[in-house]
């Protein structure tokens, strides 16, 4: 007996034992499956298709078709012309019982055309160009960012109109949590002193004259 059935938009004639290949089925390789779209079986013509009937296969093996050779040629004057080869994606199949009824009550899966079914790859294997690139990305640490340099807080005075003080000097001065001019006004010493040590200019501090200097502008 052989009946006519319809998937991925063709139609096939088939009898028990026949090996076809045919669009892409959402199955595994082993797996039994039962396409319902069945045109006739035997003297049987649907309308359009015989209602309960149904044709069983074993899936072989996921496959790829033999190459094509798309050329395309734009319109003169553009001089633009692409080869592209396309290998379309099968299922090879064996055909087992055809059933002329009850097949809607057999149990065995519904063949369906593509949608669903993944190839299996090793865990963490990315799937094209693009994916191993995003997570060649994705693996790279980050390199860090430099620190931002340190802003006068709300408040503070412009240290850089004590003599000598440039942006880097100020800088230098708020790490140090220096950020007004009645802080360094009150200097003693031994603030001095440590202040030399930190900003590595000895004796800068008196020879430019910041105490006082702030003193009168922390007046103003």
């Amino acid at each position: 007996m052989f009946a006519v059935l319809k998937t991925g938009g063709k139609q096939y004639k088939v009898a028990s034992g026949d090996v076809l290949r045919v669009e892409k089925l959402a199955a595994a390789a082993g797996e039994k499956v039962q396409f319902n779209e069945i045109l006739m079986v035997g003297t049987t013509v649907g309308a359009p298709l015989v209602e309960g009937a149904g044709v069983q296969a074993e899936v072989i093996d996921q496959i790829r078709g033999e190459k094509t050779i798309n050329f395309v040629k734009r319109r003169r004057k553009h001089g633009s012309q692409r080869t592209k080869g396309h290998r379309q994606s099968l299922t090879l199949v064996r055909i087992g019982d055809i059933l002329e009824s009850g097949a809607d009550k057999s149990g065995v899966k519904a063949a369906e055309n593509g949608a669903g079914f993944e190839i299996v790859r090793a865990k963490g294997a990315p799937t094209s160009k693009k994916a191993a690139a995003a997570a060649e990305r994705a693996s790279t640490p980050k390199a860090a960012k430099p620190k931002a340099a340190p802003k006068a807080e709300a408040g503070a005075d412009d240290l850089k109109k004590l003599s000598g003080v440039g942006p880097a000097l100020e800088k230098k001065l708020l790490e140090a949590g220096v950020t007004t001019f009645a802080q360094i006004a009150a200097w003693t010493e031994a603030d001095v002193a440590a202040m030399d040590e930190k900003l590595s200019f000895k004796g800068r501090i008196e020879r430019e004259g910041w105490i006082a200097q702030a003193a009168e502008l922390a007046k103003g």
